[in-house]
């Protein structure tokens, strides 16, 4: 997919000083190249991150410019980083890219890896120093298999350019950098689940603390950041705090732009680089140019599956954290979905918790037995075959396996969409509770158990 093909994106001239992430793509989709990259001054930043900044600077400067993790979960980078330990003495630690990119309806990051892989380079060799990383990982999504390609290829490019390996930019500083590809599991996507799989494990969450920047990858202190994430830190050290900040709309609480999008069915579907702070409207009437003809808006997600349902009413909400939490949800990846108002919300649902049941890794027993439960009773109402109590249940469910009440978050963004489509769309529940027949006494009706 192309960040060029979609619509009224084609009439906004990118550049470097409003799309910071973006202006270096080329018009046919194509990759960019370390030629290309260094020709629109690609690896500058980390020329001067390397003659003209102390480590500690390079933390200061992400931490001042108010960059938070674009994964989803929103942590500010800088603080993340400075959890690394201080202590010289440990002169083993990695950094881990997450790129293992499986939430449904996301793919930002594969328009980075695919069309930009040297941007997602530079963040990395420019973190890793500041960080003072020796060995950095990529860790993809095993079915991004042209993102493997072309970031194996930029590797090879940046060591033959002596950009990584040893002694880099003259600085006595060694980088490597290995591509390694997922064998496709959602819960990779859980930063201590990537580093089990990493090290040839099970992927299950780690119990936090301690947390990875103090006993990660074998033992070792880890830092992990979203390829987005890492994209934005050469830009930031390129061209300042002050810039950086200036991006966002006014009223936004989170800084800089953010890769946001839209599908279903709309006019143009696709992927748009945005200040943060501009609205849903926006985004969904300007850029993805509203519903096809024939249809009608009915809800939208703002940022994945693990979102929460919103209604058209709430379009003027601001696209960042604290503008998305205001109506009730989380801004997740930035990437929405339109309901259209030929689909059937029991429907939608069952085929959304079918997933996250079974992407679940069993761990704990609210996720592995609460999702599939809410898949069987989500079946049976489908089918017109609900019985009393089973909406109470579902509702239920969502608070058994809400936040804090499980292992890791998976379940917490499972059932956060399943709450919020009960809770607006209630009666297309009630229309698959099946009328209790004359002829079954009611006792004899199962107990609801929780509900």
């Amino acid at each position: 997919m192309t960040l060029t093909s979609f619509g009224p994106a084609n009439r906004i001239k990118r550049s470097a000083e409003t799309h910071p992430l973006t202006w270096r793509l080329r018009d046919d989709g194509e990759a960019v190249w370390l030629d290309e990259y260094q020709a629109k001054n690609g690896y500058a930043a980390a020329r001067k991150a390397f003659a003209d900044m102390a480590q500690d600077d390079i933390v200061q400067t992400v931490k001042d410019a108010g960059l938070k993790g674009r994964g989803g979960a929103g942590f500010p980078t800088g603080v993340k980083w400075g959890l690394m330990p201080k202590d010289e003495s440990i002169n083993i630690r990695y950094l881990l890219c997450n790129a293992d990119e499986m939430e449904p309806n996301t793919w930002k990051d594969r328009m980075l890896m695919e069309q930009l892989p040297h941007l997602l380079i530079e963040g990395m060799l420019i973190s890793a120093r500041a960080l003072k990383t020796y060995r950095g990982y990529i860790f993809l999504r095993g079915e991004y298999t042209t993102a493997a390609k072309h970031l194996n290829r930029a590797v090879e490019e940046a060591k033959a350019a002596g950009l990584l390996g040893k002694n880099i930019l003259g600085s006595g500083f060694d980088f490597e950098l290995f591509v390694h590809t997922g064998a496709g599991r959602y819960i990779c996507g859980e930063e201590t689940a990537l580093i089990n799989s990493l090290e040839g494990r099970r992927a299950n969450p780690r119990s936090k603390p301690p947390f990875p920047a103090a006993v990660g990858v074998w033992g070792k202190p880890t830092c992990v950041n979203n390829v987005e994430t890492l994209c934005n830190v050469p830009a930031i050290i390129a061209d300042g705090v002050d810039w950086y900040k200036s991006l966002a709309r006014e009223g936004s609480e989170d800084m800089g732009t953010k890769l946001m999008g839209f599908s279903g069915k709309v006019k143009n579907p696709g992927l748009w680089e945005l200040p943060f702070g501009i609205t849903g409207r926006e985004l969904f009437e300007d850029y993805a140019g509203g519903m096809r003809d024939g249809f009608k808006l009915k809800a939208w997600q703002p940022g994945g599956a693990g979102t929460g349902f919103l209604l058209p009413e709430h379009l003027d909400a601001q696209m960042y954290a604290g503008g998305i939490a205001k109506v009730g949800t989380r801004m997740g990846t930035g990437l929405a979905m339109a309901v259209d108002d030929s689909v059937n919300m029991v429907s939608l649902l069952r085929n959304m918790e079918e997933f996250f049941s079974r992407e679940s890794c069993g761990f704990c027993t609210p996720c592995r037995d609460g999702l599939p439960w809410s898949v069987k009773l989500l079946r049976a109402i489908e089918n017109g075959e609900g019985q009393a109590g089973d909406i109470e249940t579902l509702l239920g469910l969502v608070g058994f396996l809400g936040p804090g009440k499980t292992f890791c978050a998976h379940a917490p963004g499972a059932v956060e969409p399943l709450g919020s489509a009960i809770k607006y769309f209630r009666s297309e529940f009630e229309a698959g509770i099946a009328p209790v027949s004359a002829a079954v006494p009611p006792l004899a009706r199962p107990i609801v158990v929780g509900a």
